[in-house]
């Protein structure tokens, strides 16, 4: 059996259920950057020139993992810089339905640049919600995230296949920051046709570092402006010939921060990516059922048959230290307290939670 917490010392003096905050990082990921600023400090500009593979290995090991095209595939800094400069180049013309209190910089991105907007109200009955809205009131663009960051209530992916059957026009922009790294996913496959993603989280890749996916459709619906030398592969002849991908990265790319998210990529699979996913089943299912035997949960989280491992539960502030004075470390997210299980979680951190919420219940 594979011994999913070695290498993360921070388990030892606490029980971690943060990752929805924030990933922790291997201490095999500390190493390979260790060395890689160990060799800029030694070889500084002819160290850059040498590595600059990096960043083109980087690109490709995202495209394998996720299965995109290389071509299809941007590196960018963070998440929402990505969608903000993808959305300069969209049609505000474009009617666009969001989720009622989705990630800030989802629906923020949308609002501040005067879309026409309807929302869906996130609940039990979220799929059937999305369809009737789209329906009835001629919505041109989907934009969601994949797993809600407050309570953690995911959107059934057979779902969006089938949405995409039955509306094929309609353009589905996905954030996946608090779902990639949790299951096997398959970009190609998906009805998604922009993916983007901070690798912080559940990729324990650190911060600094994020990508977008793209379906080919998409280069024919935005007209991105964004350019750089970069961007043309510091080549001035290449100006004019920039592919679509590439024009998110208009200037230069830390190798130390996609070079830490190519290595945990390469920690992830090592790992196997359904193993990772099997377990993360199975602390979801095991969550869900303690969480709510004591009745801690929302009934949207009850209600739905399947679950990401983000937990919100009742609890005030007193509870919050009270499970900060026990050591673990864990959220304030709403009105509630957030729990995030990764790989490294067990079953019996699990009950330790919960024996330690009934202490104040």
């Amino acid at each position: 059996m594979k011994n999913y917490r070695a290498g993360f010392p921070i388990l030892g003096d606490y029980l971690y259920a943060n990752t929805a905050s924030s990933g922790l990082i291997h201490e095999s990921t500390i190493e390979w950057r260790r060395q890689h600023d160990q060799d800029f400090l030694k070889g500084a500009s002819s160290m850059r020139m040498e590595s600059a593979h990096i960043i083109t290995d980087t690109r490709r090991a995202v495209g394998d993992f996720f299965g995109c095209t290389y071509e299809n595939v941007a590196l960018v800094q963070n998440f929402s810089i990505g969608l903000n400069l993808l959305l300069e180049g969209l049609d505000k013309r474009k009617k666009v339905l969001l989720l009622e209190n989705d990630y800030p910089s989802v629906n923020w991105s949308f609002e501040n640049r005067n879309f026409p907007i309807s929302y869906c109200k996130i609940d039990e009955d979220l799929e059937e919600n999305i369809r009737r809205k789209i329906e009835t009131d001629q919505i041109s663009i989907l934009a969601l995230s994949v797993v809600q960051w407050v309570n953690g209530v995911a959107i059934d992916l057979e779902f969006l296949s089938e949405l995409k059957a039955d509306f094929p026009e309609l353009l589905i922009i996905a954030d996946g920051t608090q779902f990639c790294g949790t299951t096997d996913f398959d970009f190609k496959a998906s009805a998604i046709d922009v993916l983007g993603a901070s690798s912080y989280k559940w990729l324990l890749a650190g911060y600094g570092n994020a990508f977008f996916l793209f379906k080919d459709r998409i280069k024919e619906l935005a007209n991105v402006k964004v350019i750089g030398f970069n961007a043309a592969n510091a080549d001035p002849k290449n100006r004019d010939g920039i592919r679509f991908a590439k024009k998110f990265e208009p200037g230069h790319l830390d190798t130390l921060n996609f070079g830490t998210l190519k290595h945990s990529l390469g920690l992830l699979t090592a790992m196997g990516k359904d193993g990772i996913a099997s377990r993360l089943k199975s602390l979801s299912i095991k969550a869900k059922k303690e969480f709510s035997a004591v009745g801690l949960l929302e009934d949207v989280v009850i209600s739905r048959k399947e679950h990401s491992t983000i937990f919100n539960v009742k609890g005030d502030d007193t509870m919050f230290r009270h499970l900060s004075s026990n050591g673990i470390l864990c959220s304030q997210r709403g009105n509630g307290i957030r729990f995030s299980f990764h790989f490294y979680n067990t079953m019996e951190e699990i009950d330790k939670i919960v024996r330690i919420l009934k202490e104040k219940i």
